[in-house]
């Protein structure tokens, strides 16, 4: 199965590691800030057949039984209940539906005193509001959650059951000793890390996204069923067929009673060779230049996501206001789409957030450069009323940064301005580039400025695509 957001590797030699506690109260507390949710409602699980297991063996000492309806899971809660012949005798119906809160409520309400236990595992694909919202008012109603596809943890097996505190006292209390391994802890508090969150959101959007078109085209050519998420369940005329082309093509594919498991990537290029596969018409799209860096040190935790073929979205989110405002200058005049998140140890000195973001965003510019064929290489430049940066890049994959300029104020907001040399050297080390700057003027402000829109310029020049060859006579850059 292909998962929408598998992370990078932890960090080479684990410093990061040490910032990831392996406490379940902590990962329950980060669960209920993601999930907003009252803290003590939450209990951490490995995932939703362990929060399910749970509730067997809950109503396994109870003597009483678990009822969970046929039906699709997509199908609205009141047709599910009046197929399920529900009774209130059962110690708890399991639904697998992503209905209104509302429904749920009522829903609760019909079955009690019996558990209703909603598996909301996919939810963060769908549009629906979870049914943790209406949790308060309802004693008997068990949310079940997962980190595996939306949070790229299917490996780790984790997840979480939302209850009042009575109700999850009550599952805690057939909970084995030391139910989730401490790997695992630390891995889910990696992954909901707030410096993780855009990532994840962007990742989530690239699946609904590449799900809809991947949908409207094989409708026109088989049977699909209703759903949300990573995976498509497909019923093809002839299945033997299908799963050859896929074979054909490199493609995996699993099989489901009838029904094709067809996979969403997070590429659209991907998803085109899966359409060209089964036959439906779909244009070939030329794989983007993007790249990522993870950042995890025991002072700054980041997350560093460009893309060169695509002029949006730029989100940045470092704590540093104006340090954000350049960095989207750069991305702005670069013409490419930035995301970075920083978790940093502000409450010391923005030095390490801003040296680490400019590390990170150095690292993923080159990983996107991949082997930098065609691209311009060269770039130039900016005037800003008063002040005049001059920005020379060359993409030779040889470091050498050469700074040229002075500022009077210290800071411009939370920004040391005596950083702005060492951010520029930290891109050329890690993007591997000569980039010269020479800056003058009057107000540090505009001079800054002028620094960032430059380089945003000159980089925008030098990673435009040109042709099809390395731009050096080596042949390689």
């Amino acid at each position: 199965m292909t998962l929408p957001a598998p992370y990078p590797p932890l960090v080479s030699g684990g410093e990061g590691l040490d910032r990831y506690p392996s406490d379940p109260a902590t990962l329950s507390s980060r669960m209920a800030a993601i999930y907003a949710v009252s803290p003590g409602t939450v209990l951490p699980v490995r995932g939703l057949t362990h929060g399910l297991e749970l509730v067997w063996r809950l109503v396994a000492r109870d003597g009483l039984s678990v009822q969970a309806p046929d039906a699709e899971p997509y199908t609205g809660l009141a047709a599910i209940y009046a197929r399920s012949g529900a009774r209130t005798e059962a110690g708890a119906v399991v639904i697998r539906a992503l209905g209104s809160p509302e429904a749920v409520a009522e829903m609760a309400a019909r079955v009690a005193p019996a558990l209703l236990v909603v598996d909301e595992g996919l939810i963060e694909f769908a549009e629906t509001t979870s049914a943790a919202t209406v949790i308060d008012d309802h004693a008997n109603l068990v949310v079940l959650r997962s980190l595996s596809l939306a949070y790229g943890l299917a490996g780790a097996r984790v997840g979480a059951a939302i209850a009042q505190p009575g109700t999850l006292a009550r599952l805690a209390s057939v909970l084995e000793p030391y139910a989730i391994p401490e790997p695992v802890l630390r891995l889910a508090q990696q992954a909901l890390d707030p410096s993780r969150m855009i990532e994840t959101a962007e990742r989530i959007a690239m699946v609904r996204t590449e799900r809809a078109r991947l949908v409207r085209e094989l409708e026109r050519i088989m049977t699909i069923e209703a759903g949300v998420g990573p995976i498509i369940m497909a019923r093809p005329s002839d299945m033997a067929a299908a799963r050859t082309a896929l074979g054909t093509w490199g493609l995996a594919s699993d099989v489901s009673g009838d029904r094709l498991r067809l996979p969403v990537s997070i590429r659209a290029e991907v998803n085109d060779r899966m359409l060209a596969a089964l036959g439906a018409a779909a244009p070939r799209a030329k794989a983007h230049r993007t790249g990522q860096a993870v950042r995890d040190t025991k002072e700054t935790r980041i997350v560093c996501a460009v893309d060169l073929d695509a002029a949006g979205p730029i989100r940045i989110e470092t704590g540093v206001g104006f340090f954000d405002h350049m960095l989207e200058q750069v991305a702005a005049h670069g013409g490419f789409s930035l995301r970075l998140q920083c978790e940093g140890d502000l409450h010391t000195d923005p030095h390490h957030t801003i040296e680490d973001s400019a590390i990170a965003l150095g690292q993923a510019l080159k990983q996107a450069l991949g082997e930098r064929r065609g691209i311009g290489r060269y770039g130039f430049v900016l005037p800003m009323d008063e002040a005049n940066a001059t920005v020379s890049i060359d993409l030779s994959g040889r470091p050498y940064p050469v700074f040229e300029g002075h500022f009077d104020t210290p800071f411009i907001g939370d920004y040391r301005t005596d950083l702005t040399a060492h951010v520029f050297r930290s891109l050329a080390e890690h993007l591997g580039a000569a980039i010269h700057i020479s800056v003058t003027g009057a107000d540090d402000h505009h001079k800054t400025e002028a620094v960032y829109k430059g380089f945003g310029r000159a980089l925008r020049q030098a990673i435009r695509v040109e042709g099809d060859v390395v731009p050096s006579t080596k042949g390689v850059l």
